[in-house]
């Protein structure tokens, strides 16, 4: 009977890092335009009140598209591609932080857990301004409404692809100065550094699980790419509820995370806090495998060449 193996993490002192950050690079955009519609239509989800706009997912998905076209589901994109710097942030910051915890422990869940966390606060100082201006982007259109801040309508077609989003910028800086751009950064650090502590050590808990079920001649990244899923799945969940307070702190312009929370709770109850959570995980699927396939496609192409024949996949 063939001997099963365990999968191999590589580990960044494995890596060839121009490689690594070269190929990085392209991944991360490739995964960001894929999954961008569905960001938008869970951030119109989540900010709607009750059903005043759209009944679900594929309700707004079929509206939006039926409204605004393909270009209404692509709102803000250029703004939120600027998110590839706090991208290669994260993966930097993984990658190292898993190398200084292993100096202390060997245990995978704690190193993956430490560096997962540690990745999304170093992330989300970067990303957060991003969003702001994006998610406000996002809401014109068909949720127009339910944004405090209108886009010029004068502007010329050549014009807005950067003037829409000067336009938004200058109207988040007038009400609310530079603090603005860092509206709902504690919720953003509330809903991403758990989410991110919890997928890390899911996706590897989930891709030992699948491995000892799997035949011992099952590539590795097959598993992977399905623990992938599971793990955003997981940490979806745990965290959504955070995730549609943000949402509403970032876009209604409200301050307080307890008082969004308390009003949420209380005009829409339960159900209130799962707002957006399909969308979510229906999004978080596809990056889930995209990301794991390319990350992990990525480092084996990024290994140093002595280490190349090593690895099993």
């Amino acid at each position: 009977m063939q001997q099963k193996r365990n999968i191999q993490i590589i580990e960044w002192e494995d890596l060839d890092k121009r490689k690594f950050y070269s190929f990085g690079v392209f991944m991360t955009m490739t995964i960001r335009a894929t999954v961008y519609p569905a960001t938008l239509i869970r951030t119109r989800l989540q900010v709607q009140r009750g059903r005043s706009l759209y009944s679900g997912t594929l309700d707004a998905f079929c509206k939006i598209l039926r409204a605004e076209g393909l270009q209404g589901l692509y709102r803000g994109f250029m703004v939120n591609s600027f998110t590839l710097i706090s991208g290669q942030a994260y993966i930097t910051t993984y990658e190292l932080v898993r190398k200084y915890v292993s100096h202390y422990t060997e245990n995978n869940t704690a190193k993956s857990l430490v560096a997962g966390g540690s990745a999304s606060l170093v992330a989300q100082s970067i990303t957060v301004p991003i969003d702001v201006v994006s998610q406000q982007l996002m809401m014109q259109g068909q949720g127009k409404d339910l944004s405090r801040f209108r886009l010029n309508t004068d502007l010329g077609k050549t014009e807005r692809m950067f003037g829409q989003t000067r336009n938004i910028m200058a109207q988040i800086f007038a009400a609310d100065g530079f603090r603005g751009f860092y509206r709902g950064y504690f919720a953003s650090l509330l809903t991403y550094i758990p989410n991110s502590a919890v997928w890390w050590p899911f996706y590897h808990f989930y891709a030992e699980q699948l491995s000892n079920l799997a035949p011992s001649n099952c590539p590795h990244l097959i598993l992977q790419a399905m623990a992938g899923p599971l793990a955003a799945a997981t940490a979806s969940t745990v965290t959504n509820p955070m995730d549609v307070v943000r949402a509403r702190i970032q876009v209604e312009g409200r301050t307080s995370v307890i008082e969004t929370f308390r009003q949420l709770i209380k005009e829409e109850g339960f159900w209130g806090m799962t707002k957006g959570l399909s969308a979510r995980i229906i999004s978080s699927t596809p990056t889930a495998i995209v990301m794991v396939v390319g990350y992990e496609t990525l480092k084996k192409m990024s290994l140093r060449p002595e280490l190349v024949d090593s690895r099993h996949w």
